[in-house]
């Protein structure tokens, strides 16, 4: 429950920091073209970029967390689970960049798409594994609720 009041509040914080309208004299073109923003960042300078590539990888890395979170299993395929969560992530931030076109003053950014989705995939990466091996160390492994299943003696299979 509370992985789900911290998404809502993420994501609240992210609607409100991409699709709130900005006033400004003119509008550059929308960046189409992939790794032409992040080309143009570092030529602005070492600490620039830093700070715009950053800015990028951090807007969705909560979801790389909250989301397996509010899944609830221990028992997952990493793989699986990782790609899963990049996907969702991909699709949130494609939502972003389509909302942005209504938006005045926002333009869509295909590096944003980019930089948002492998952010949220280095957060799973780094925090979701070991997580889910502290917590399967410390939730004991229960037994079955009942014993073993009856069989037929003559037959040798359950019925």
């Amino acid at each position: 429950m509370a992985g789900c009041a911290i998404l809502l509040a993420h994501m609240a914080l992210v609607a409100w920091l991409t699709l709130r309208p900005r006033d400004v004299m003119w509008v550059t073109a929308p960046n189409l073209t992939p790794l032409a923003g992040i080309r143009a960042d570092l030529a602005l300078g070492s600490l620039e970029a830093a700070h715009r590539i950053g800015e990028g990888l951090l807007l969705l890395a909560p979801l790389g967390v909250l989301l397996p979170l509010i899944g609830g299993r221990l028992d997952v395929s990493p793989v699986g689970s990782l790609l899963r969560t990049t996907a969702a992530a991909a699709l949130v931030s494609l939502g972003i960049a389509l909302l942005q076109t209504s938006v005045p003053g926002q333009v869509a950014d295909v590096d944003a798409l980019l930089l948002n989705t492998a952010g949220a995939a280095f957060a799973h990466i780094a925090v979701v594994p070991a997580g889910r091996i502290a917590l399967r160390r410390r939730v004991p492994v229960q037994a079955p609720a009942q014993g073993r299943t009856p069989t037929i003696p003559r037959v040798g299979i359950a019925p």
